[in-house]
């Protein structure tokens, strides 16, 4: 198989795959552009609330996300149900409490109150810190191979 390796005792273990990756961030990308844009939407022309049309596009850019890796990046296994869209969100939630927590910190911690300072903290590191989150918690959590041996996510 793709991405298999076989150490010196006859060990097979799978490697994250490049295409595991560019899926993975393909569809984060895409559900990136459904939550802003969305978001945007949602507090301009329709005038809701920031935190009521963060929650609705976050829902919605979450929604993308499964369904892209769920019938793309991992389809081949995904788990039926329930559980797993559930999983799926507390995960993306504990992604977003690192941007947020990421933000807090240089804000109000360190000082930097600037409009660029904020961008750089939670879109920025933030977003990266949450990303590699997200990626452990989508690939060990939700859509988690059984026969996986030696894998780095355990």
């Amino acid at each position: 198989m793709a991405g298999d390796v076989r150490l010196g005792g006859g060990q097979l273990v799978n490697l994250p795959r490049g295409r595991e990756l560019l899926g993975f961030g393909g569809v984060g990308l895409l559900a990136y552009a459904v939550d802003l844009a969305l978001f945007t939407w949602l507090r301009g022309p329709a005038g809701l609330e920031p935190l009521t049309a963060k929650t609705i596009s976050f829902v919605a850019g979450g929604s993308v996300a499964y369904v892209g890796n769920a019938f793309g990046t991992y389809r081949a296994t995904r788990p039926r149900g329930l559980r797993p869209y559930a999983v799926f969100f507390a995960v993306n939630a504990a992604g977003a409490l690192v941007q947020l927590l990421c933000l807090t910190i240089s804000h109000y911690g360190l000082g930097f109150t600037s409009q660029r300072a904020d961008t750089v903290s939670g879109a920025g590191i933030g977003m990266a810190i949450a990303t590699v989150l997200r990626f452990w918690g989508t690939r060990t959590l939700v859509f988690h191979n059984e026969g996986r041996v030696g894998s780095w996510t355990g």
